[in-house]
């Protein structure tokens, strides 16, 4: 999936700006490594879903940690099947030894097929120190540490272009009816309100949970995840509803029904910060900045800016996240060195690295939010680490890849037609439960 990219500093450069000229000495070593560099010499392979400017800006990480330890590094892109492709790295006796897991779902699968290392003492104390334990449980299976997430999505902001919104007269809302009542003022004065991203089925996703995060609470979202809450409950039913108002209402939709079911996550963008603009807001997570500073040469915080998802029917503001979390594989040849590097990636000097480079959002509370660097990024970082414990990990990457992220099939299908047709929210209720029913039986 789409996340903002941008490039800065590298190594020790981005840690002694960050954190001072103790940031790469002996001062807050990692417990392998420190001045006298034991592990020199050994390498460190690294599988993650990263490529292009990502991969570049992970690697200045694996730079610092080379400096700071003496452990070389190596990385290769996995593309998004990240297990598949390390299934068949250890099937051939040729494992990494850390995987950089992009879904809840895919540490839990790993964890279960017994290829996880536990995380060492001092890598479980600094998730302890340095993380809501929010984030912990995430990491987690059967009561396990085994995951530092490293990387954070923040999957409730909605993007707007300003002049779009101050040409219809409207401030950005606190509320769901609000924003709906502020975009019919925009589309009122020329441009559709949103831009969605209907022919990629995750964005979709992502709209039912923030509603229904927000709506029915975290008790029940929980639930839901797990299917422990049939998708029958009439709380789902409630949130539809509310989503069906928005994708059946054509005046707030750039192009109407089937204008979003033929616009993909990077043409959502465009249409509200591309140079023939459609729309006056696009909802999607922080990794938008990216997309309208990158393809379209946006000023982020002045052509382009954000709003929290606001609260539904009195509800909270939802915060929904995604991550990316380090794990150490048990047939790795260089597990001790592999450990050294996720200890090292759950400090907050090791996030001050990609935080200077741009493109990044770290759940690290520890972190100074001045390593970020623009005030729009550092705002998005901040409601992250505010939100704590009430942050919800996005639902469908929790769920079985054949119910939550499978194009064509299961949550994204299901919702791709209720986008077409948001008539009756409780035959899509029932929908959904009949495919997540089949695919956590699986």
């Amino acid at each position: 999936m789409m996340r903002r990219r941008t490039t800065l500093l590298t190594g020790c450069t981005a840690l002694v700006l960050a954190l001072g000229a103790t940031a790469c000495g002996s001062g807050d070593d990692v417990s392998a490594g420190g001045g006298d560099k034991p592990l020199s010499g050994q390498t460190v392979s690294v599988a993650g879903v990263w490529s292009g400017t990502e991969q570049e800006n992970f690697q200045k990480v694996l730079a610092a940690f080379t400096e700071k330890t003496g452990v070389k590094t190596e990385f290769v892109s996995t593309g998004d099947n990240v297990s598949t492709v390390v299934g068949s790295k250890i099937e051939g006796g040729n494992a990494p030894d850390v995987v950089m897991v992009p879904q809840v779902g895919v540490l839990q699968q790993f964890a279960d097929e017994g290829w996880l290392q536990p995380l060492s003492k001092p890598a479980q104390d600094a998730v302890t120190a340095n993380f809501a334990p929010v984030w912990k449980n995430y990491g987690s299976a059967d009561n396990t540490l085994y995951g530092v997430y490293f990387k954070a999505a923040h999957k409730s902001t909605v993007w707007y272009s300003p002049d779009a919104l101050a040409q219809a007269g409207v401030e950005p809302p606190t509320s769901y009816d609000e924003m709906l009542e502020a975009g019919q003022t925009v589309s009122d004065s020329g441009l559709a309100a949103f831009s969605v991203a209907g022919q990629d089925g995750w964005t979709l996703t992502d709209w039912f949970e923030n509603i229904y995060l927000s709506q029915a609470g975290p008790e029940k979202y929980d639930a839901l995840a797990a299917h422990e809450l049939k998708w029958t409950d009439a709380s789902v039913v409630d949130a539809l509803t509310v989503l069906g108002k928005l994708f059946k209402d054509k005046q707030l939709i750039a192009g109407g029904q089937n204008g979003a079911l033929n616009t993909d996550f990077p043409g959502s963008v465009e249409k509200v910060f591309g140079p023939k603009p459609e729309a006056g807001m696009v909802y999607e997570g922080d990794f938008v900045a990216g997309v309208a500073k990158d393809e379209f040469g946006k000023v982020i915080g002045e052509d382009a800016d954000f709003f929290p998802f606001p609260a539904v029917e009195g509800g909270e503001p939802p915060v929904v996240s995604g991550g990316d979390a380090a794990v150490v594989l048990k047939d790795g040849k260089n597990r001790e060195a592999g450990m050294a590097l996720a200890e090292y990636l759950a400090s907050p000097e090791s996030a001050a690295v990609w935080a200077e480079a741009g493109g990044f959002l770290s759940p690290n509370k520890k972190l100074d939010l001045a390593s970020y660097g623009d005030d729009v990024t550092r705002a998005t970082a901040k409601s992250l680490i505010d939100a704590g414990d009430t942050v919800r990990f996005d639902m469908s990457d929790q769920a079985p890849a054949s119910f939550g992220g499978t194009k064509g099939t299961g949550e994204w299908k299901i919702l791709q037609d209720f986008l077409r047709d948001p008539s009756d929210p409780s035959a899509t209720a029932a929908q959904l439960e009949s495919a997540a029913a089949k695919a956590y039986k699986d």
